[in-house]
């Protein structure tokens, strides 16, 4: 079975996926929608869709669509998420899934009371490299887990809207969501958080988060720290150190890099890691899970749970502080 899927959104990140599912035999993108009748024309012919819509609502009414792909501003997503899941498709919505825990609990409500699968679009947790990290930890690799440390920092410029506050832009949620759910998935669900941030003063009453730094107490005295940045040079960095040793992953978000290094006793190896689209491992699982009913690898709890780690990290850093 081919599910046939729709994207709410003209969104740049949609070419990327559409790119990674040309081909594949159980995730199809067969239209598009847009605000604008005409930008949705231009982006269905730019991606060789067959059609698209002129209304978000437009497209949830096709019966030809089976589940949607909803990569809106990060404000829209329970909106448009419940909006699909009443409407009869499934949805994977892109990351952060919503902006806090009780949000997140009323799109799975919803998903619970249509009897449709709802996911959250961390797309690297699907991939080899992470599989093997924690196949590595299982194995006792590095001893026992004493440290996680996670970077990623993008340079945008003012006026982009991962910058802008009222549409759930700003550095914690746009890229601390990656670093958030690999402390989280290797180390557990925060007990204490502690965070500082830089606001963004060039957004002026709209300024969001433009750094971030956080230190988060996991269960076990495991501790993670993270920092975040919309202004930095392009970073992407994820190490796990324990006992005996460590894990470095060189390109854990977007998984281009086709190793993982295991640091024991001074010593380095390599570990090959096959190269997979983590985009195209997403979509496909999400679409076999809709195809056969079984329930997704990271379902309603996971969600629920890493919605509610970012809600403390924000409230620590003073999410809520303007210039």
């Amino acid at each position: 079975m081919t599910v046939r899927w729709g994207m709410l959104s003209t969104a740049s990140i949609g070419r990327v996926v559409a790119e990674a599912l040309r081909g594949s035999a159980e995730a199809q993108f067969v239209t598009v929608a847009g605000r604008d009748r005409q930008r949705a024309a231009a982006y269905a012919n730019e991606l060789g869709l067959p059609r698209s819509a002129a209304s978000y609502d437009e497209l949830l009414a096709d019966d030809e669509v089976d589940a949607v792909y909803i990569p809106l501003p990060v404000a829209l997503h329970t909106e448009w998420t419940i909006r699909a899941l009443r409407a009869g498709k499934h949805v994977l919505c892109e990351k952060p899934f919503a902006m806090t825990a009780a949000d997140a609990a009323a799109c799975f409500d919803a998903a619970e009371a249509a009897g449709k699968l709802c996911v959250e679009g961390l797309m690297w947790r699907h991939h080899p490299h992470t599989a093997l990290v924690r196949q590595l930890l299982a194995d006792g690799a590095i001893g026992r887990l004493l440290f996680i440390r996670a970077a990623l920092s993008v340079d945008v410029p003012p006026g982009d809207i991962r910058r802008t506050g009222r549409l759930g832009g700003g550095a914690l949620l746009d890229l601390g969501c990656y670093c958030v759910s690999a402390i989280r998935l290797f180390g557990g669900q925060p007990l204490r958080v502690r965070a500082e941030q830089v606001v963004d003063a060039a957004e002026g009453a709209d300024g969001s988060d433009l750094r971030l730094a956080a230190t988060l107490a996991l269960p076990g005295d495991v501790l993670g720290q993270f920092d975040v940045a919309l202004d930095y040079p392009r970073r992407d960095e994820l190490e796990l150190i324990g006992s005996e040793g460590i894990i470095r992953v060189p390109d854990p978000w977007i998984c281009r890099v086709d190793h993982v290094e295991l640091e024991r006793g001074g010593a380095v190896k390599r570990l090959p890691v096959a190269g997979e689209d983590p985009y195209r491992l997403e979509f496909v699982l999400a679409s076999r899970a809709i195809a056969t009913g079984t329930p997704p690898a990271f379902g309603r709890a996971d969600a629920i749970e890493q919605a509610a780690a970012l809600e403390a990290v924000r409230a620590a850093a003073g999410a809520n502080l303007r210039p």
